[in-house]
């Protein structure tokens, strides 16, 4: 018999090859068990890892073992960073050193009879590597919770032997006990925040507490968003100093100012707005040499004026980051001394502004801008929806004697900008905006869809315009800069992207360097199809997040090589600090940036990145709790809907046309064993076949309703309505993987330029 012939000795690359495709770090045994590496070729093979170790392709670990370099060790501390809207638990690295953001850790679901991670969590835990910047975690040792998860919201039930506090937060299993002598006067049925008292839980049983805010009847409908606010920990009452401060400040005076209280500024919001911090305007340009050019001014309130670094306003403005709206209320982060009244640019009432002039050519291109300090007063307080039926032919006593001198300007301007943004190639996501009616006591009547006009893209393009503008100010002066930076999406979600859309006949070439207009290409190749919304919803999970930072490196959605916030002063400390920025920078005043401020930007594009994310996940736990109110009086209902998420334990299902989703339980699915494919966003019966996947028509039947925790829960009404059984997707039939987690709902776009809600920016 013949022998076989030898293993070839493993060449560098495939040694890395495979301590990188291994999910824990490995040592030289496993290396030569792979490669069968025996005898005297077991001195070369180490001599091989050693090389690689030296070029930084590996590093070291405990036991000699070998990982990719950056790579994690196989046991550390973790803090549960988030609870996705898929329920996924997202951590990171408790240290965490490197300039490089962390990698996302998705923890495994606790074992049977521990209670689940919650945000704050820190725990020990072994990691096993997914991918280069992804790893599953299981928990070893819990080590306790942030400050800030010590507190829980929910409602108190009196008992015999003193009560317990049900807590308003699905993730939270377990009731929380309170003593007699620590309801502080709490009565049944009564919304309140309880702390959790000190020392582990016994036994695995539940915690005890003491009762330390009441917030009234939990019955009312106004408790929603009370409910979402101290959950998420959002300050609701300013300190005395800060309100006196606000109650002392005054209009300014044209001195040293230039005065704009004759150029026909108006501004335009929403129809229930109360605080108007800018004001467009735009005329040809007179300029011979820009023929078809237009001359725009972007005036926003001068915040800056009121707000000096360092003062209890100041202080205030910085630990809450951002206003957060809510369909009953807003919480400001500025008090109403200023947000609604002297830096809320009213009609006809003087107000100091910091005015963007801006000049484009004929195809929308920003030829140049100058920024300056001014007096200012409103032409009109208009509505997005007066304007647009004054631009269709239809206007009111308030638009009527506007329309030809400044509202037709303005769409022409807009006209321009708007084609050198399709010129340039943007990433034009547009999913539906779900919006509240509510009516006197704050009860829900209705759930739509908000309406996207042309009037809401003309302002937010002219405010993109000024937001570049001031960018550009900023770095032509080399000025430190707070950017809003938004990363091009990581390869490895590009990967998971290209592989869901080929079934579905779009093309995305792997490994190609993105570009935002090749996105763009799919959504329009999608347009008026049946997975048109689908597609948009999977585009958006595969987008890095927008944040704050210092550290320029453009905004990928926007196709933007810089880009900053500035026309929210009163809304979004980020702007703020560019106002600051800018007064400094041009010599306009002695309120601009000092130093303290500048060498604490990346500190500060930090903190105000975790308070917009606060602020959206609050809002979003709003919606929630308002949906599930809506819904709660049509139990045993039955609706047309659609897969719009796919996670572990289930289906997430969105009611037409209302924008309500709940969960189908996996549990409650035909019998079979089913597998998560997260790339493919899909549950693949293993036994029968049936693919359940994002996108798929459903009939379900309404089983719970919550307003209290925000949960609803449906039934498939036809087991097999919604599954593709046999189909032919073959990535669905991949031997299973983990990419990027499903997003499990219609992610809830980020505010835009202006500060509110339309668009992903």
């Amino acid at each position: 018999m013949s022998k076989s012939a030898p293993t070839p000795f493993p060449t560098k690359q495939q040694v890395v090859d495979f301590i990188r495709g291994s999910p824990t770090p490995v040592g030289k045994r496993e290396i030569a068990r792979a490669f069968q590496v025996s005898g005297a070729d077991r001195v070369p093979l180490k001599a091989l890892i050693k090389e690689i170790e030296a070029e930084g392709l590996v590093e070291r670990g405990r036991g000699r073992r070998v990982a990719p370099a950056k790579a994690l060790r196989e046991v550390a501390i973790l803090v549960v960073e988030t609870i996705d809207a898929d329920g996924e638990v997202v951590a990171r690295p408790a240290r965490w050193d490197a300039e490089a953001p962390p990698p996302t850790i998705y923890m495994a679901p606790e074992r049977r009879g521990h209670p689940a991670l919650v945000e704050g969590d820190r725990v020990l835990a072994r990691l096993r590597r997914l991918s280069d910047d992804s790893y599953e975690g299981r928990t070893i040792k819990r080590l306790g919770a942030a400050a800030a998860n010590s507190r829980i919201v929910g409602v108190y039930r009196h008992r015999r032997a003193g009560g317990e506090v049900e807590p308003a937060d699905k993730r939270r299993k377990h009731a929380l006990l309170i003593a007699e002598a620590d309801r502080h006067g709490a009565e049944d049925g009564e919304l309140v925040v309880a702390e959790l008292a000190p020392g582990p839980r016994v036994d695995n049983g539940p915690r005890r507490g003491t009762i330390v805010d009441r917030l009234g009847d939990a019955a009312h409908p106004r408790a929603i968003s009370l409910i979402a606010l101290h959950g998420a920990g959002i300050p609701t009452e300013f300190p005395p100093a800060a309100l006196d401060e606000a109650a002392a400040v005054a209009v300014p005076g044209p001195a040293g100012r230039t005065d704009l209280r004759d150029i026909p500024l108006v501004t335009i919001d929403g129809a229930d707005a109360r605080d108007f911090d800018d004001a467009v305007w735009a005329a040809p340009d007179d300029d011979a040499g820009n023929r078809g050019g237009w001359h725009l001014i972007v005036a926003i309130a001068d915040v800056a004026h009121y707000v000096r670094p360092g003062s209890p306003l100041d202080r205030e403005a910085y630990r809450r980051g951002n206003s957060c709206y809510f369909p009953d209320r807003v919480v400001p982060m500025l008090p109403e001394a200023l947000s609604n009244g002297v830096c809320s640019l009213k009609a006809g009432e003087d107000r100091g502004c910091l005015a963007a002039h801006l000049w484009i050519d004929a195809e929308g291109r920003l030829v140049r801008h100058r920024f300056e300090r001014g007096l200012m007063r409103s032409a009109a307080r208009l509505t997005y929806e007066q304007v647009q039926s004054a631009r269709n032919g239809v206007p009111d006593d308030a638009t009527a004697p506007l329309l030809e001198s400044v509202i037709t300007p303005l769409y022409d301007a807009f006209l321009c900008l708007a084609a050198a943004r399709e010129k340039r190639g943007t990433l034009e996501l547009d999913l539906p905006e779900p919006i509240v009616r509510l009516d006197d006591e704050g009860r829900v009547t209705g759930i739509g869809i908000r309406s996207r006009l042309d009037s809401h893209r003309l302002i937010e393009e002219f405010m993109i315009a000024a937001n570049v503008a001031a960018a550009e100010t900023l770095t032509r002066q080399n000025h430190a800069c707070l950017f809003r930076v938004h990363d091009a999406p990581d390869r490895a979600k590009l990967h998971a992207l290209a592989e869901f859309l080929e079934p579905l006949g779009y093309r995305l070439a792997k490994g190609q360097v993105p570009r935002p207009y090749t996105l763009t290409r799919i959504l329009k190749q999608a347009e008026d199809r049946p997975e048109q919304r689908t597609i948009h919803e999977v585009i958006l999970r595969s987008q890095a997040q927008a944040i704050y930072s210092p550290e320029n490196i453009g905004h990928f959605g926007l196709a933007l090589p810089l880009y900053a916030h500035f026309t929210s002063p009163i809304r979004r400390y980020a702007d703020l600090t560019v106002h600051r920025a800018l007064i400094a920078a041009g010599r306009l005043g002695h309120d601009g940036a000092d130093a303290g401020e500048q060498a604490r930007l990346a500190e500060i594009g930090e903190h105000v990145s975790a308070t917009e994310r606060r602020a959206a996940a609050a809002e979003r736990d709003a919606m929630d709790r308002y949906v599930a109110a809506h819904m709660s009086t049509q139990i045993g209902g039955t609706f047309a809907g659609r897969i719009t998420g796919v996670t572990r334990f289930g289906l997430f299902v969105t009611i037409e046309p209302v924008g309500g989703d709940g969960l189908v339980p996996i549990s409650t699915l035909p019998d079979d064993y089913y597998e998560h494919q997260a790339r493919d966003h899909a549950l693949v019966g293993q036994r029968w076949g049936r693919i359940f996947s994002l996108g798929a028509s459903v009939r379900v039947q309404l089983k719970e309703a919550d307003p209290i925790t925000g949960s609803t829960v449906f039934a498939l009404l036809d087991a097999d309505q919604g599954a593709d059984q046999g189909a032919d997707r073959s990535s669905a039939r991949r031997k299973p993987g983990r990419g990027a987690p499903s997003r499990g709902r219609a992610a809830t776009p980020p505010r835009n330029a202006k500060g509110k809600r339309h668009r992903p920016r």
